[in-house]
């Protein structure tokens, strides 16, 4: 990688390799998506998947961000982790430990014949198991979401990262780092009935120790 996206000017040391950006993005479950439409920049959340060596994203066929990255407008999709609070010992020194990925390009739309299992690929990714626990896809919903997936190539993404401490202070002051971690609550629903086997396994997985 040597283009302007992969070069780092800045703290080149914060490179990250290709484990993490599979990190980031196996992690972030939310990214953003930015384009150009009619001159202007436009910016959107969305979930997303990695699906090996490409990323997923889906919506309705109406989002017109989305319409318009599946005519072929270049893209990006970007996602940040941020893992603690670096406290310095002066403000000019606080900072953050972090990790984060960017690739761009242009998405290629998921063919109608794919699309249900490559969503049932993005659900399973997000809440392992829970494809099986639901019905199939209908038509009309297949009909009515458009998948889009980026393929993530040699030289079209970049990663950074910081780790550690802060710098050692010069005076007798308090430093350190506050981690920062991502947590899910315990369920809530209506329905009286017993949580489902993927959504309590992936609460079990990231809640509270």
């Amino acid at each position: 990688m040597s283009d302007v996206l992969s070069d780092l000017t800045r703290k080149p040391d914060r490179r990250g390799d290709r484990p993490v950006l599979d990190a980031v993005f196996d992690e972030c479950v939310v990214a953003t998506v930015s384009t150009v439409i009619d001159g202007q920049p436009w910016v959107i959340p969305v979930l997303v998947v990695r699906d090996g060596d490409r990323l997923l994203i889906h919506g309705s066929t109406g989002a017109g961000a989305l319409r318009h990255a599946a005519a072929g407008a270049p893209m990006a999709i970007s996602a940040f982790l941020l893992d603690g609070i670096v406290v310095a010992e002066r403000q000019f020194d606080h900072s953050a430990n972090y990790r984060s990925a960017v690739v761009r390009g242009t998405c290629r739309v998921v063919e109608k014949v794919d699309r249900a299992a490559t969503l049932d690929r993005f659900t399973d990714a997000l809440l392992p198991g829970r494809p099986a626990e639901c019905p199939p896809h209908t038509a009309s919903e297949v009909a009515a979401t458009v998948v889009l997936e980026l393929p993530i190539t040699e030289d079209n993404w970049v990663a950074k990262q910081r780790s550690g401490p802060p710098a050692a202070p010069e005076a007798e002051v308090w430093t350190g780092v506050i981690p920062v971690r991502q947590t899910y609550s315990a369920p809530e629903s209506d329905s009286g009935l017993d949580v489902p086997a993927s959504v309590a396994a992936v609460v079990a997985r990231h809640g509270l120790p």
